[in-house]
């Protein structure tokens, strides 16, 4: 990735530092604010071994904490079922086709629903990806498009920098229903996630340049402007 952060275990407790004095504090009340990236970025660090899950448990945070919770969740049900990126843990609750031009299209970043674009154009360049975005343009992907859920999973390990077989491949399929859900048929609403966690467009905008022009009324629907935007595909789905 262009934007990837500098590695080893110095950068990690520079950005640790960094973070836990500044972020830490209003972790809970703004981790799911797209444009404000509250997040503390810390995950490659773990992924790598630099930084121990452990010793962050530490932090006094409870909505950290419990993320981190999540991490060993995914760890403790792969140790289970170590297939849990090939097989559905729970078979027969999911639908799928076969659509490679749709899946080409989520991939580059160019569906023409800007939210998901924005997720995905950020992985590309940044290898990485906010947690709120991931869950949107996994949710698109396998509800709205029909894709397998194997092959999001399979795109975002080759990209994130923190990408693990637990926690990819666990948080795929708790999105596709076929996972550790009690609710296999929950769907994300991605434009109303879009005006929730994005109200003004400004994550959009950072990520989806052909949309830096386009006011907040129409930043998440475009496709309901008087003209078409040059350069900026129609919808898949929506």
């Amino acid at each position: 990735p262009a934007r990837a952060p500098r590695g080893g275990e110095r950068a990690a407790r520079s950005r640790l530092a960094e973070w836990a004095g500044r972020g830490l504090y209003a972790y809970g009340a703004g981790r799911d604010d797209l444009a404000g990236d509250r997040t503390s970025r810390l995950s490659p660090f773990i992924r790598f071994g630099c930084l121990s899950p452990l010793e962050l448990a530490g932090l006094p945070d409870g909505d950290f904490v419990r993320q981190l919770c999540w991490r060993d969740f995914h760890h403790q049900v792969t140790l289970a079922f170590p297939d849990l990126n090939r097989r559905d843990y729970r078979p027969g609750r999911a639908r799928r086709r076969e659509d490679g031009d749709a899946a080409e299209s989520w991939a580059a970043g160019v569906t023409g629903v800007p939210i998901v674009d924005a997720g995905m154009r950020q992985l590309r360049e940044e290898g990485w990806m906010h947690n709120r975005a991931r869950m949107i343009t996994a949710s698109y992907l396998v509800r709205r498009l029909g894709v397998d859920w194997r092959v999001g999973a399979a795109h975002f390990f080759d990209l994130l920098l923190d990408a693990e077989v637990a926690n990819n491949s666990g948080n795929w399929q708790w999105i596709a229903g076929t996972g550790n859900d009690t609710r296999p048929n929950r769907t994300l609403n991605v434009i109303r996630q879009a005006r929730r966690f994005d109200p003004d467009g400004d994550y959009v905008r950072r990520y989806v340049r052909e949309l830096e022009d386009v006011p907040a009324s129409l930043i998440h629907e475009p496709w309901k402007a008087p003209v078409p935007i040059p350069g900026y595909p129609p919808p898949l789905a929506c």
